[in-house]
């Protein structure tokens, strides 16, 4: 569906299913130059379990209008902004990559309205390599190949997708061609800039879990695994043999890992 925001067009995948007032709120976060697509699988999940859900396209992403916005604490004075158009109430926050740094700096934000928090691929901090940065900033096709590669772990590069007939590498490139000239660039500019994860992270109340993977190489297992020890309570699964693109590459390990956060059965407890 499509929702106006401050007179810009903002498209929002709902899984499928409708919007329930009394249902609780799940948004879904993408990564640097990537869409609302790559949620497809756990998107429909929640819709169908009880949930109002939101897999959006961030500004200047996918078919969301405006130009992409330059740091994390923008999106994320622009996710609350979007939770509340969409009704509020208490909030599953679930990001990937550059989304789950937004999803986290917008929790710190507004703790009471977060019920939940998933970080999927996540750090404190996302340094970016000089090369990479350089490239983006250059819409130098190398640094859609360059994400592609580092992203997937050593299998999902070679085939290995769970659906048949799913090429994961050539989709990732596809999915990065797709943004507008530039998408990228600010994208990761704005991940290479955020320092306050830790302190951000000092500030979450809600239940929280990191999904890593095993053998990340953009935001490696250790770091998430440092996020997780700066929340309180906070959880962390470990995909094995997995890498950053977690959504692509293993969509089903990723949504049984995300489930356990699901507000609904929270609130059937």
């Amino acid at each position: 569906m499509l929702v106006d925001l401050g007179g810009q067009r903002v498209f929002v995948a709902t899984g499928g299913r409708a919007h329930a007032p009394e249902a609780p709120l799940a948004v879904f976060l993408h990564g640097a130059g990537m869409d609302h697509s790559v949620w497809a699988l756990q998107a429909r999940w929640f819709a169908h379990h009880g949930h109002r859900v939101a897999a959006v396209d961030l500004p200047g992403h996918g078919g969301s209008e405006g130009p992409p916005l330059p740091s994390i604490e923008a999106l994320a004075a622009w996710t609350l902004t979007l939770v509340q158009r969409l009704g509020g109430g208490k909030t599953l926050l679930i990001g990937h990559s550059m989304g789950s740094l937004v999803a986290l700096a917008a929790a710190s934000l507004a703790p009471q309205q977060v019920g939940g928090l998933g970080l999927v691929g996540a750090a404190a901090t996302m340094p970016v390599h000089p090369t990479l940065l350089a490239a983006a900033a250059a819409n130098d096709p190398a640094a859609i190949a360059m994400v592609s590669l580092w992203g997937l772990g050593a299998e999902a590069t070679l085939g290995g997708s769970e659906t048949p007939g799913l090429w994961m590498l050539g989709g990732a490139e596809r999915l990065l061609k797709s943004a507008p000239p530039g998408v990228l660039g600010v994208d990761l500019a704005a991940c290479n800039a955020y320092c306050d994860g830790l302190a951000a992270a000092a500030k979450i109340v809600a239940p929280t879990l990191l999904v890593l993977g095993e053998r990340d190489l953009m935001t490696p297992r250790v770091a998430g695994e440092a996020l997780a020890r700066a929340i309180a309570g906070a959880r962390a699964v470990v995909v094995p043999g997995a890498g950053h693109l977690l959504p692509a590459e293993r969509p089903n390990e990723l949504l049984a890992a995300l489930s356990t956060l699901s507000l609904r059965r929270a609130a059937s407890k």
